[in-house]
């Protein structure tokens, strides 16, 4: 099969200004309405900023002293890639189909012009926007989600993207009674295969089951039990190794990825607050996102009352904590204190 021509959707340059380089020997199609699109990002410090300016800067040393409507070589061993000015010159005109002149449709139309153009080559349209991609197939393009970047089942191994837990299946029953009874028990009566330090196991055999912890310095499996941090306890088998970790003073960094709900600053905080007595600080942190696609320097108030809504989350989870007390318990007088002070 010939070399493909691939029209690319602004979304793919924003999710990667680089795309234009992973398309192997094949040929790149840029939409005029794209450098357009792309014009109305280069201003502002977020990640889609930087990406529309890289972008930028790349069409221009690459083209030099070209025209863009001349076919530019990409880099060695890539195809070429050229803008595309005609976006109405089609028999089909997706602007009166789908009655709207806007970007994405004259995107379309740069799609189809590259089809009837080019009719001995397979023109395919690559598009992070699911909707764009429909509209592209419901016209008889060929529509794809630009994929590079992203991991598959077969390669979220462990070695790749570690989970921080397993679990081992069929271990001698001896082994889980003795595990139950010393707490520890040596690595190599569970396991020949090579563990991750700080790695978190639930050991089975037929229904018994037993949660432990992999001791990398000592090469034991120690036994985790459900701990109380502040009032809250964990639910899970997840919950409970997550809690063991960060309060764990061996493990210097813990990092939590779940959904949302799952109970990652719940826990973070209660560990926090159950070893307060062995820091100087507690730091809380939270990422500053636009919110209503407006910066932060844009919301009403002062410093504290732009911050509020993005620690809302933070505020709440405490105010949970506080409530597994009573009024006139010591924690919950500690919390009520601590709330006075972040919020003065």
């Amino acid at each position: 099969m010939g070399k493909k021509l691939f029209v690319l959707d602004t979304s793919v340059i924003i999710y990667d200004y680089d795309a234009i380089k992973n398309f192997a020997e094949h040929d790149i199609a840029i939409p005029i309405t794209v450098l357009e699109e792309l014009d109305n990002f280069k201003k502002g410090n977020d990640t889609k900023n930087f990406a529309a300016r890289e972008f930028s800067r790349f069409i221009d040393k690459a083209s030099g002293e070209k025209s863009l409507q001349e076919w530019i070589p990409i880099a060695k061993n890539r195809g070429s890639f050229s803008i595309v000015m005609h976006e109405a010159n089609s028999k089909i005109d997706a602007v009166k189909i789908f009655g709207e002149d806007k970007g994405d449709h004259r995107i379309l139309n740069a799609a189809l012009y590259m089809k009837s153009k080019f009719s001995n080559r397979e023109v395919i349209m690559v598009s992070k926007d699911i909707n764009l991609r429909i509209k592209a197939k419901s016209l008889n393009i060929i529509a794809q989600d630009y994929e590079t970047g992203k991991l598959n089942n077969s390669e979220l191994q462990a070695d790749t993207v570690p989970s921080g837990r397993s679990a081992i299946d069929d271990v001698p029953i001896d082994v889980i009674n003795e595990l139950y009874e010393k707490k520890s028990v040596p690595a190599v009566d569970v396991t020949k295969r090579k563990l991750n330090s700080n790695q978190y196991f639930i050991l089975r055999n037929g229904k018994k089951s037993i949660l432990s912890y992999f001791n990398a310095n000592s090469q034991v499996f120690t036994r985790i039990e459900k701990q109380n941090c502040y009032g809250i306890s964990p639910k899970n088998a997840e919950q409970t190794f997550a809690m063991h970790a960060l309060t764990n003073p061996d493990v210097k960094l813990v990092t939590i990825q779940g959904v949302a709900g799952t109970g990652k600053t719940l826990l973070s905080l209660a560990a926090a607050l159950g070893q307060h007595y062995d820091y100087h600080h507690i730091f809380l942190a939270r990422p500053i996102v636009p919110l209503s696609n407006k910066d932060i320097g844009y919301l009403p108030g002062d410093a504290a009352t732009k911050l509020n809504p993005y620690m809302e989350p933070l505020w709440d989870n405490l105010s949970y904590i506080k409530n597994q007390y009573s009024f006139d318990n010591r924690e919950y007088l500690e919390i009520e204190e601590l709330q006075k002070k972040l919020k003065r």
